[in-house]
C-alpha cells in the first residue's frame, strides 16, 4: 500500500464469506440494496462468477469496509484483449475525504498492472453532487474520455 492516510488501516480484498463487509459502504452509492443478505447472494452467486470481484478499505477499530470497490477485468474490442472496468466505487459519507477512495483506486491500478491490463475504466454520474467523486478521479490521473448512453429497455 502507498500514499495511504493514516486513517486507512488496511486495503484488502474480499472474498467470501466476508462479502458482507461491504454492504454498508456499498449501499451508500448502491441505495436501492435493501438488505446485507440480498446483496451478498447478488455478489456471491450472479456476479461474482461473471468476474466482479471487491476490494475495500477499512478504518481502524472498524470490522465493516468504510469504502469499497467493485470491479471486473474484462475482453471486448472497444477497450482491447484486456481491461479493467471499476462497476461500482463508494465511500460513507462520514468517512469521505480521507483518502479512502484514493487508496482502492491505487489498489486497482497496482491489481490492473499485475494482471497486464492495457486499460482502466470507470463511468460515474454527472452532475453537481458527484464533482467530489470526479476531483478524486481526476487526481488519480483518470481523464474523461468518452459519454456514456444508457436507456432502460421496456418490459
Amino acid at each position: 500500500m502507498k500514499d495511504l492516510t493514516p486513517s486507512v488501516r488496511a486495503v484488502r480484498e474480499l472474498l467470501p464469506p466476508d462479502t458482507g463487509l461491504a454492504f454498508e459502504a456499498m449501499r451508500a452509492l448502491r441505495t436501492w440494496l435493501p438488505d446485507e443478505a440480498t446483496f451478498v447472494e447478488r455478489v456471491d452467486t450472479v456476479q461474482r462468477p461473471e468476474g466482479y470481484r471487491l476490494v475495500a478499505a477499512f478504518d481502524a477499530g472498524r470490522a465493516q469496509a468504510v469504502s469499497v470497490a467493485g470491479f471486473r477485468v474484462a475482453h471486448n474490442l472497444a477497450f482491447g484483449r484486456r481491461h479493467m472496468y471499476v462497476d461500482d466505487l463508494s465511500t460513507l459519507p462520514a468517512a469521505r475525504g480521507r483518502g479512502h477512495a484514493r487508496a482502492l483506486l491505487e489498489w486497482m491500478l497496482e491489481e490492473a498492472q499485475r494482471l497486464e491490463c492495457r486499460q482502466f475504466h470507470l463511468d460515474s454520474g454527472v452532475g453537481h453532487e458527484r464533482a467530489t467523486a470526479h476531483r478524486v478521479y481526476f487526481n488519480a490521473g483518470l481523464e474523461i474520455v468518452s459519454h456514456h448512453f444508457a436507456t432502460p429497455v421496456p418490459r
